[in-house]
C-alpha cells in the first residue's frame, strides 16, 4: 500500500528509530524552525524523554550534566545559525571528559550556502577541533540505500561516541521545505517503511574485547619496575570513576602498600575505607623539603591532570618513572616527564597488574614509605581542624568542611570551577559517605555550570551545586530552564562579588586596574534575580543556619539558591595562615 510522507520527517523518524534501539534515552532540545523535523520525531518518541531550553549554549551544558550523571550519551537538537555556535563551550567540555554527546544541528540545504539566505553559516564540520566525529548526513532521500546509509551512519556515531573514541560526535542534517510534517512531498510503500523500522531494531552492540598479549606484556613489565621499587605512588586524579575502578585503585594500592593520592575530584576520598587514601598532600607538598627528602621510584597516575599545582609542582622535580593510565590513552602530563601514557581501563589495568603480582608471590616493601605520608596526612588534619574548621562565619575555606558533614549519603554534588573546586580539594577529607562529585575540569570554564548541575539533578534527587557569583551570574540563563524542567537542586552561591581567585595573583597589586578587570565584582542583588525567575533563595546568616537551611532544602522539587556572602582578602588571609603552619609543621616534622 502506497503512504504519502513528508521525506524530512520520515528520514528523522528512521534516524530517531534508531537511536531509541541503540540506548538513546534522553534528548535536549532548542525551538527552531529548520531543526522541525528532529524535534517532532524525538518529542514522538515514548521512548525518549526531551528537555526545552530556549538557550543552546544552556542546553547544551545541561545535556552535558545529564549524560555524565546517567552515564549514557544524550542528544542534543538546534536549528541552523548561531544557534549551532552556541553549543560549543559545552562541546569543548565533553570532548575533554570524554563525555558522549550526539550533537545534531539542523541546516539550509547546499544551493543555499553563500547565497546570502537568512541563518545561513558554514556549519560544515564547525567544532572540528573538538568533536571525536563529524558527519553531514545530506539531504534526505527515501530509497532503500540511502535510508539504510542513514542507518550506519548513526551506529557508527552512536559507536564511536560511547566506545571507539568516547565523547561527542556531530551529526548536520540539512533540510529542505516543507518543513511541516502534513505538508507531504513523497509516496513511498509501506512495506519499504516497515522493513526500513525493523532493520533499526537489528542488534548493533559489538562484544567487550580480550585483553591482548601487549598488553599483557606491559603489565609485567610495570609489576617489574614494582618488584625493583622501595617507593611507590598511586595519584588518583579528576576522574567520574565507577565503582569497579575505585574497588580495583584501592586493591592495588593495599597489595603494593602505595599511597593513593586521591583528588578530591576523583570519587576515593568519599568512597573508600583504604587507610592509605592521602586527602591533605596539597598542603604538606607545599614544603620544600619534604619534596626533596620523599621521592617516590614508580608512580602509576590515573584519571586526568590533578587540581593540586603542589602535586604538579612535585612532579617537575622529581625523576621517578610515572605511567599515565586511562582508557583511551589521553596525555594528561603538563610538566611533560610521563615515562608513559598506558591506553587502558583502570579496573582492568588494577585487577590484570594485582593478579600477575599475586602470581609471582610479590610482597610490600618493609620500610615507612607508606608511614610518612599517612603521618604527614594525619599532622595536616590536626591543623586544618584548628585553624579551618574553627573560623568564624563566613569565611570561604570552612564552608565545604561544612557542607560535607551535612550533606547526605548518595548525594550528586556539582563544584564549580576557580576556587570552590580548588577548596574542595584543599579541604575536604576521607569519609565513607559515597557522595559523587561531578565538575566540568575538562577546560575549567566558569560558563554552564549551574546548567550542568541541573542536568545532573535530574537523575539525582538530592544534587547540590557550590558555585561562585560569577559563575552563576554567568549562567542565569539556566535559571529558565529550571523552571521549564522543576528539578531538585540546591545552589549554595558563594558570594564574594567577584573573582576572588585572582586574590592569589601578584596582579592584586595594581588595586584600580585589579578591581575593575580581574575581581570584576557585578554588585548585583542575587535575592532579586533568583525571585524574578521564581525560585526560592535564602541569605545565610551563620554556620547553623547553613547546616539547617540545607537540609530543609534537599529533596524538594525545586531549585533553591542558599548564598553566602564573603570577603575574599580574609578568605585568602585564612588560607595563606593554613599553609604557612602546615609547612612549618612539616619542616619540624620529617627534618
Amino acid at each position: 500500500m502506497i503512504k504519502k510522507v513528508n521525506r524530512n520527517f520520515l528520514w528523522s523518524e528512521i534516524f530517531v528509530e534508531q537511536l531509541v534501539q541503540l540506548g538513546i534515552k534522553y534528548a535536549c532540545i532548542s525551538p527552531g524552525s529548520r531543526s522541525a523535523p528532529l524535534t517532532y520525531s524525538l518529542a514522538e518518541n515514548k521512548n525518549i524523554k526531551c528537555f526545552v531550553n530556549i538557550d543552546e549554549r544552556s542546553s547544551a551544558f545541561f545535556a552535558l550534566g545529564l549524560a555524565k550523571a546517567s552515564s549514557s550519551p544524550v542528544v542534543v537538537v538546534t536549528t541552523s545559525g548561531t544557534a549551532t555556535a552556541e553549543l560549543y563551550p559545552a562541546i569543548i567540555e565533553a570532548y575533554q571528559q570524554r563525555t558522549s554527546l550526539i550533537v545534531c544541528t539542523a541546516d539550509r540545504p547546499p544551493e543555499l550556502k553563500n547565497s546570502g539566505a537568512n541563518q545561513m553559516i558554514n556549519q560544515k564540520n564547525i567544532y572540528r577541533n573538538h568533536i571525536r566525529w563529524f558527519k553531514d548526513i545530506g539531504l534526505p532521500e527515501l530509497s532503500d540505500k540511502k535510508l539504510s546509509r542513514l542507518m550506519l551512519i548513526t551506529q557508527k556515531a552512536i559507536n564511536i561516541a560511547t566506545k571507539k573514541d568516547k565523547g561527542p560526535v556531530h551529526l548536520n542534517f540539512p533540510f529542505r521545505k516543507p518543513l511541516e510534517p502534513v505538508s507531504f512531498t513523497d509516496e513511498i510503500d509501506e512495506l519499504l517503511i516497515e522493513s526500513l523500522i525493523k532493520k533499526t531494531h537489528e542488534n548493533n552492540h559489538s562484544p567487550e574485547s580480550l585483553i591482548t598479549k601487549r598488553e599483557k606484556k606491559l603489565i609485567s613489565k610495570i609489576a617489574g619496575r614494582i618488584l625493583t621499587s622501595q617507593r611507590g605512588l598511586i595519584i588518583a586524579g579528576p576522574q567520574d570513576y565507577n565503582l569497579k575502578a575505585i574497588k580495583a585503585i584501592n586493591s592495588l594500592s593495599e597489595i603494593t602498600g602505595f599511597p593513593v593520592l586521591a583528588d578530591a575530584a576523583s570519587q576515593l576520598r568519599f568512597n573508600s575505607s583504604n587507610n592509605l587514601i592521602i586527602s591533605n598532600y596539597d598542603a604538606f607538598l607545599k614544603s620544600e623539603m619534604f619534596r626533596q627528602k620523599f621521592k617516590p621510584d614508580i608512580i602509576l597516575q590515573f584519571g586526568r591532570t590533578s587540581t593540586s599545582s603542589s602535586l604538579e609542582n612535585y612532579f617537575e622535580e622529581i625523576d621517578a618513572d610515572r605511567f599515565v593510565i586511562n582508557e583511551f590513552g589521553d596525555r594528561f602530563d603538563p610538566s611533560g616527564k610521563a615515562k608513559s601514557i598506558i591506553k587502558f581501563k583502570p579496573e582492568i589495568f588494577c585487577n590484570e597488574l594485582i593478579k600477575y603480582l599475586k602470581e609471582i608471590n610479590f610482597s610490600k616493601p618493609l620500610n615507612d614509605w607508606s608511614k610518612v605520608f599517612q603521618t604527614a596526612d594525619i599532622s595536616v588534619e590536626g591543623i586544618k581542624s584548628k585553624i579551618i574548621l574553627n573560623s568564624s562565619f563566613p569565611n570561604e575555606a570552612r564552608i565545604i568542611s561544612e557542607l560535607i558533614k551535612v550533606i547526605p549519603p548518595k548525594s550528586s554534588i556539582m563544584v564549580g570551577n576557580s576556587l570552590p573546586i580548588r577548596d574542595l580539594d584543599c579541604f575536604a577529607g576521607s569519609m565513607e559517605n559515597n557522595l559523587k562529585i561531578f565538575f566540568n575540569r575538562g577546560a575549567s570554564g566558569i560558563d554552564g555550570i549551574t546548567s550542568t548541575a541541573l542536568g545532573i539533578s535530574i537523575h539525582n534527587k538530592s544534587t547540590v551545586l557550590i558555585t561562585g557569583d560569577l559563575s552563576f551570574l554567568h549562567d542565569v540563563n539556566a535559571l529558565i530552564a529550571a523552571k521549564k524542567n522543576p528539578v531538585p537542586l540546591v545552589i549554595i552561591l558563594i558570594n564574594n562579588n567577584g573573582g576572588g581567585i585572582f586574590d592569589a595573583l601578584p596582579i592584586k597589586e595594581y588595586k584600580e586596574l585589579f578591581r575593575k578587570y580581574f575581581k570584576a565584582p557585578q554588585y548585583q542583588n542575587i535575592k532579586s534575580v533568583v525571585e524574578a525567575f521564581g525560585h526560592n533563595h535564602t541569605l545565610i546568616e551563620s554556620w547553623n543556619h547553613l547546616s539547617e537551611s540545607v537540609t530543609a532544602s534537599l529533596g524538594k522539587k525545586s531549585l533553591t539558591v542558599l548564598e553566602i556572602k564573603t570577603n575574599s582578602v580574609s578568605s585568602h588571609k585564612l588560607r595563606e595562615k593554613y599553609w604557612m603552619l602546615v609547612k612549618d609543621k612539616i619542616n619540624s616534622e620529617f627534618s
